[in-house]
């Protein structure tokens, strides 16, 4: 065989060689089939396919968000609300989620909707407004379950929004209203009671010391005029009179 042709023969190796170099990231695994067939799990760093007869596909191994849409829910007591969330999950098994299951993210995205609307189905309203980590929980169980085959691991479940009827929203703000009235209404109460028996109290303590309260009147007159726009009009209590009774009187010519 001449140079030329040794030449030709080692370029289209060199090529072939070089085509079958694959380079696989830190956050990828890749998956190689030998003629169609599971051959073997590609780790991170140079690999080598060999053309024509092999293949290979790549797989993302970090964490994947997935923003799952406004649904309309029904909950336990037939209210109809719309709620919308967002899950995070990562894949622990690359093979699995290319040979069980043909679209991972699509599969992941549908299965959550449907999984988000049984859930809150089988709340009532007060509940998922109040504990919505508990329902995120349950969806996040769910979703992780059934992804088990698929390679996939369910991180977190978040709901981001749930929007109420305007009738509902309505509703509960009269609710909210009347309740913090009620308890206006019971704090001046028991405030009144409170402020009655203080009172009743200080009345009792001034009628048991003689000039007691003929000082808190004069005191009260004190803090009255501090203010020059003020008129007062009062009357003198019993005590006051009574202590002229102890000054003797003087004859009259």
């Amino acid at each position: 065989m001449s140079f030329l042709g040794i030449g030709f023969v080692l370029f289209w190796a060199g090529v072939f060689l070089l085509a079958g170099l694959k380079v696989i990231h830190q956050y990828e695994r890749g998956i190689k089939f030998t003629v169609g067939k599971y051959s073997g799990l590609m780790n991170p760093g140079l690999n080598f396919v060999w053309p024509v007869i092999q293949t290979w596909q790549k797989v993302d191994i970090r964490t994947t968000v997935v923003d799952v849409p406004d649904q309309d829910c029904m909950t336990k007591e037939n209210v109809s609300v719309k709620v919308n969330a967002v899950l995070y999950y990562k894949i622990h098994g690359a093979k699995e989620s290319i040979l069980n299951i043909e679209d991972y993210h699509y599969a992941v995205s549908q299965l959550s909707q449907t999984t988000m609307r049984d859930v809150v189905g089988e709340v009532e309203l007060d509940e998922l407004l109040s504990n919505r980590d508990a329902v995120s929980n349950k969806i996040q169980t769910i979703v992780d379950k059934a992804t088990d085959p698929w390679g996939i691991k369910v991180e977190s479940v978040d709901l981001k929004h749930i929007e109420l009827p305007k009738e509902m929203v309505r509703t509960m703000a009269k609710a909210a209203e009347a309740e913090r009235e009620r308890r206006a209404v019971i704090i001046k109460a028991e405030g009144e009671v409170v402020a009655a028996k203080n009172m009743a109290k200080a009345a009792a303590m001034l009628s048991k010391s003689k000039g007691a309260l003929h000082l808190r009147t004069l005191q009260s007159i004190n803090d009255l005029s501090s203010d020059q726009s003020n008129t007062v009009v009062f009357a003198l209590p019993l005590e006051v009179l009574r202590a002229f009774e102890g000054f003797p009187k003087k004859n009259s010519k």
